[in-house]
């Protein structure tokens, strides 16, 4: 499975996704995909970062080229009410997005 599919399963499921990020393990909760200067983005809530909770929860921004070792995780996750998807820089370049 691609890493295209897996987030957008990972979206529409509502389940995390584990990834590895600047070479750190991370566990994602992602919320929409988007495009920016025709590069491909995710917004998501980062659950883990190396097996430990965050001590805040925020919507980080990630690239998709800098991900790699995706993997979908059975680990559900509710939307973050830090996620506005009403938000401008989604406008018309949002591909997939959470559902409330």
């Amino acid at each position: 499975m691609s890493s295209n599919q897996i987030l957008l399963e990972g979206i529409a499921l509502k389940k995390c996704v584990a990834v590895t990020y600047n070479r750190v393990r991370m566990l994602l909760a992602p919320h929409v995909l988007y495009t920016r200067h025709d590069d491909l983005f995710i917004d998501a809530v980062a659950v883990e970062t190396a097996g430990r909770p965050p001590r805040e929860i925020k919507l980080g921004t990630f690239k998709l080229a800098g991900l790699s070792d995706l993997e979908l995780s059975e680990r559900p996750f509710d939307v973050q009410p830090v996620f506005e998807p009403s938000d401008e820089r989604y406008a018309g370049v949002t591909l997939f997005v959470v559902e409330p």
